[in-house]
């Protein structure tokens, strides 16, 4: 157990001159990339990881950590002013922001997706510093059956987002699927649906598809309705009114019950690795979507939206580490480059970690804490920036931002391959929003489809290939229960709201 001089000890080595200067630097770094689609926070801390090599540990792991809350903020700002999410996590931002940003209220929206932002990351720091050991130990204690009835449970509550045709949400879903079994088949080893193409043995390029199906797929989209003058690329109405441009404290407190159930969400599922900030995002919506009294609003500029989804996703920042510090098991992609800057430095991340290096742990979580602060700040003076840089024309931004997205996946993926792959995916997105096919659960299928084909892999062979013993694994039961009810709640939901659009639209008809 960590005494207490050295929890203080490690405190005191966060708060000092030279972790804070590049605590600023690496939010501003952060929030700076993540507001441009195709660059992001995780290629950013991979180019960043071999200069920290002069520098000592707990400022090398601070500074990337700081890159990487920032880059959580920045990604909704693209989301909201022009409906690119800068980051993939960031995409469910978009469904009420980019709303938001068309009836004149981009900075209402960004203000309360930096505010969710810092509350879920937050509440995920408080929940890492305090009780880590314990949720790790729960987190271990979820095997392969429990984990295949977790992602059920998130379909379920994902066929909450699935629109208004179950069938076209159930096709997106499926090709999702299809498209995360292209690589290596992660029971036998053997190569599948790579059509002699072995760059494709390890899986389709996640950067690729990413960015192709929810950056580049919009530009093209936004372009096709240009009417070919230079028009800025969103146009901004003014109401006038000054609450448009601010979010109040009633506001903010009107959201508390989102906040604090998406920040659980987040916390929850950031400690469960292999899940994501995309999940938790979804997720988070798709519950606060099923329980308000209105679910017609969500996609029409409903900030509730915006509260639900940046802190499910900022929350998984600060759960990633428990599984990271405790168990030597990365979360995602910045959680398994931090641990490699750990290695770097001679440390071996694990059941010892807090007592052979408990001064740096808790010099970690004092940097983490103070990058919170650091990100609000930074957060207020920069977001009026954005909305102001938004007014440039619509032909330099968009250009920008395919140029952008190109140079970043050749660097993020190695080579143009995986360029090529974007442009595939970047025309499929397209043809999907224009037929109606919800992008947004093909995207969340894909990145889950590895991680739940591996548990259905893993739980055949402990039943024997018998799935009816699954009653042996009490949490699992639960867990298909709750999504056999969650499903059959959501589809009710969405029945009703249907009917009462319908009512409504009848209503003007024969009013008209």
């Amino acid at each position: 157990m960590v005494d207490i001089a050295t929890i203080l000890a490690g405190f005191s080595d966060a708060f000092t001159l030279e972790i804070l200067l590049l605590v600023i630097f690496g939010v501003a770094v952060g929030q700076l990339v993540g507001a441009i689609p195709g660059i992001g926070p995780i290629m950013t801390m991979a180019i960043a990881i071999p200069f920290t090599f002069a520098m000592n540990p707990l400022t090398a792991i601070a500074f990337l950590v700081g890159v990487n809350k920032g880059g959580l903020v920045g990604g909704a700002i693209p989301a909201v002013l022009i409906n690119t999410p800068g980051t993939p996590d960031a995409a469910a931002t978009a469904l009420d922001g980019y709303p938001l940003a068309r009836q004149g209220k981009a900075l209402k929206a960004t203000k309360m997706a930096l505010f969710s932002s810092i509350t879920g990351d937050t509440f995920s720091d408080l929940v890492l510093i305090t009780v880590s050991a314990p949720l790790a130990v729960l987190a271990l204690r979820m095997g392969p059956v429990e984990v295949m009835a977790l992602m059920i449970f998130a379909f379920a509550v994902l066929s909450g987002l699935m629109g208004d045709s179950l069938v076209k949400g159930m096709i997106a879903a499926l090709l999702g699927l299809l498209m995360a079994a292209v690589g290596t088949d992660p029971e036998a080893s053997t190569p599948r649906l790579i059509f002699g193409m072995w760059d494709l043995y390890d899986g389709l390029p996640l950067t690729a598809v990413a960015i192709g199906a929810l950056a580049i797929s919009e530009v093209i989209r936004r372009l096709a309705e240009s009417s070919g003058s230079v028009d800025p690329a969103i146009q901004i109405a003014s109401s006038g009114d000054p609450a448009d441009d601010r979010v109040s404290w009633a506001e903010y407190w009107a959201c508390r019950i989102v906040l604090l159930r998406g920040a659980v969400i987040g916390t929850v599922l950031g400690a469960l690795p292999g899940i994501g900030t995309t999940a938790a995002s979804f997720m988070s919506y798709a519950f606060t979507k099923a329980s308000d009294k209105d679910p017609g609003s969500y996609g029409r500029g409903n900030i509730k939206g915006i509260a639900a989804t940046e802190s499910a996703n900022s929350a998984v920042m600060g759960a990633n580490m428990i599984p990271l510090l405790t168990l030597g098991i990365p979360g995602n992609v910045g959680a398994a480059l931090i641990i490699s800057a750990f290695m770097i430095h001679g440390m071996q991340p694990g059941p010892l970690l807090f007592e052979s290096q408990g001064r740096l742990v808790y010099g970690l979580f004092g940097a983490m804490i103070m990058a919170n602060f650091i990100n609000l700040w930074i957060g207020q003076a920069g977001l009026r920036l954005w909305v102001r840089a938004i007014s440039a024309p619509e032909s330099v931004i968009y250009s920008a931002a395919i140029l952008l997205c190109f140079v970043g996946v050749n660097m993020a993926d190695g080579g143009l391959f995986s360029v090529v792959f974007m442009v595939i995916f970047a025309v499929l997105g397209y043809l999907m929003q224009s037929y109606g096919f919800p992008l947004v659960i093909f995207i969340i299928s894909f990145f889950l489809g590895p991680r739940f084909e591996l548990s259905i892999a893993q739980s055949l062979a402990l039943t024997n290939g018998d799935l009816t013993q699954i009653y042996r694994y009490p949490v699992a039961v639960a867990l298909l229960v709750m999504a056999a009810a969650t499903t059959v709640w959501l589809m009710r939901k969405n029945a009703q709201s249907r009917a009462r659009s319908e009512a409504v639209e009848n209503k003007a008809a024969q009013e008209g």
